[in-house]
């Protein structure tokens, strides 16, 4: 909290605390970012966006990507909650 005073958490007992996602990945600067035919929503930092010609590897990418930001600004490692096929 010293280093990022405007975080935005919720305690979970005395020793951890939940981080929320789609924060992270706009304080890491994805709101609104496109990455050729894919990016992340310009009003929902979690929600990833196809504009039509991605494939699910570019998707996927992308995602590696935001994680990977997350991780290096952050140092939390966030984990998808949703099934890729």
């Amino acid at each position: 909290q010293a280093r990022y005073p405007n975080i935005v958490f919720y305690p979970q007992g005395e020793k951890a605390v939940k981080l929320p996602a789609g924060w992270l990945i706009e304080q890491a600067g994805w709101k609104g970012k496109r990455v050729g035919n894919t990016g992340s929503h310009a009003q929902q930092a979690l929600v990833l966006v196809n504009y039509g010609e991605a494939s699910g590897a570019e998707v996927y990418a992308l995602a590696q990507e935001i994680i990977d930001s997350v991780q290096a600004q952050f140092g939390v490692e966030l984990q998808p909650e949703v099934n890729i096929v």
